[in-house]
């Protein structure tokens, strides 16, 4: 038995012996890629390499203007409604479209395809679409809601309806469509009610929303589709440089808006009665009306904290509006879901309570008294650091809020693509979920 040992370990150590002898460092790493060998002293290692990605290849299907600009209400040509929009005919989106222009996501997005090739830009249109990493499809459903009746039941929904049904067909009839069943296709859905009647036939896409707050799970979830922010009413705080920050701001904690709203949006009346009495604190009905955006635009420049309750969905505009004004926002929703949350930290400039915490009488505003001077100056300029990450522009500009989409639509790829492969190869597409 002994023997028999003795002779193992000599085998063994004869093996290692002239693996170590015969084969050079170099055999080790070409035939062991993941394995390693110490560097000798005098040969220091390279320092890592970050190279900037290329930008994301993008094919933009050529819409005729009745599914996007020409529904901003300018007058052409007989004929010009069916002629895609180029870069020379882009219009600019116009200075007053009330509340049309907090859910234009769609329209920068585009704009952004169509604009000179900047050095930075995260997205750059290509013709072919075999090239193409990703498929935008330029239909302003968010606007076509709000130009085609607000109503469900107004005769003009029909309107907004045909063009869904349009919409649907010409992608039904794209080979690039087909070939990956819409999974590589970017969307814009907007507002709540964008694309409502057919939304569900183009759920396997990449939807780019405001919230979750009207979506089943089964269309729209944080794994596949982008939440992007709203564009913001209240013009952006750019000269934002007094001696004592703190101190300029006199109001503890201000709101204007409605404060009627349903599902959710019902804490806002609960919160009039609760913050009442407290002479640092402005809770305010108000229409965003240009006198409403104006005082808005005074009050949070003028504030510490902006208040961000929940409206008929989990978000609001009023959230991006304070991070523009470089006011704390004050986040009290129980299911809203942030831009860009994988690269930015919205508790280093924010501040969140539950609903339930919030209708705690008094807790919420002991709470912000509570905090530091210095601390709510870090907040401060922390908003001034970011804030560019919430301007939608064009020219688009490097880190601005498109460009912060299309590093969004980059990251969702990686998952897209390995369904477009399984499913092109699997005879049984949805057994994963039948495994017990």
């Amino acid at each position: 038995m002994v023997g028999k040992t003795l002779l193992a370990v000599i085998g063994i150590f004869s093996s290692l012996l002239f693996f170590f002898v015969f084969l050079s460092p170099a055999d080790l790493t070409s035939r062991f890629p993941a394995f390693s060998l110490p560097q000798s002293a005098g040969c220091a290692a390279s320092p890592e390499i970050r190279t900037r990605p290329p930008p994301l290849r993008v094919y933009m299907y050529d819409l005729p203007r009745r599914f996007n600009v020409g529904m901003l209400g300018r007058r052409r040509r007989e004929g010009a409604e069916m002629a895609p929009v180029d870069r020379a005919s882009l219009p600019p989106w116009p200075q007053n479209s009330g509340l049309k222009k907090q859910h234009s996501v769609e329209y920068w997005m585009m704009a952004s395809l169509l604009a000179e090739r900047e050095a930075e830009a995260e997205a750059l249109r290509v013709a072919d679409g075999d090239e193409a990493d990703a498929f935008f499809v330029p239909f302003f459903s968010s606007l076509s809601f709000n130009t085609h009746g607000h109503n469900m039941a107004d005769p003009d929904t029909e309107i907004d309806r045909q063009l869904q049904v349009e919409m649907l067909e010409l992608l039904r009839g794209s080979k690039y469509w087909q070939r990956s069943g819409g999974r590589d296709h970017v969307i814009p859905m907007h507002h709540p009610n964008a694309f409502r009647f057919l939304r569900e036939q183009v759920n396997a896409s990449i939807l780019v929303v405001a919230d979750f707050g009207r979506y089943p799970r089964s269309m729209s979830f944080l794994g596949k589709d982008i939440v992007a922010p709203y564009v913001h009413v209240v013009h952006s705080f750019v000269d934002d440089n007094p001696p004592d920050p703190f101190e300029s701001r006199p109001t503890l904690l201000f709101f204007r808006g409605r404060t009627v709203r349903k599902d959710e949006g019902i804490v806002r009346s609960r919160l009039t009665k609760i913050l009442r009495g407290h002479p640092d604190v402005r809770y305010e009905e108000s229409f965003a009306t240009g006198g409403g955006i104006k005082a808005s635009t005074q009050g949070m420049r003028s504030s510490k904290f902006c208040l961000h309750p929940a409206g008929d969905t989990p978000s609001s505009c009023r959230l991006f509006d304070a991070i523009v004004s470089h006011c704390v926002p004050v986040v009290v929703s129980d299911r809203i879901e942030l831009p860009y949350e994988d690269e930015i930290d919205y508790h280093d400039f924010s501040v969140f309570f539950s609903v339930e915490e919030a209708l705690k009488p008094g807790y919420m505003i002991s709470q912000l008294r509570r905090i530091p001077k210095e601390k709510w100056i870090g907040m401060w300029m922390r908003l001034k650091n970011i804030s560019h990450h919430y301007e939608f522009q064009y020219p688009p500009k490097k880190g601005d809020a498109v460009n912060m989409l299309w590093r969004q639509v980059r990251h969702k790829l990686p998952a897209v693509n390995l369904a477009i492969h399984r499913s092109g190869r699997l005879k049984i597409p949805d057994w994963w979920n039948r495994r017990r």
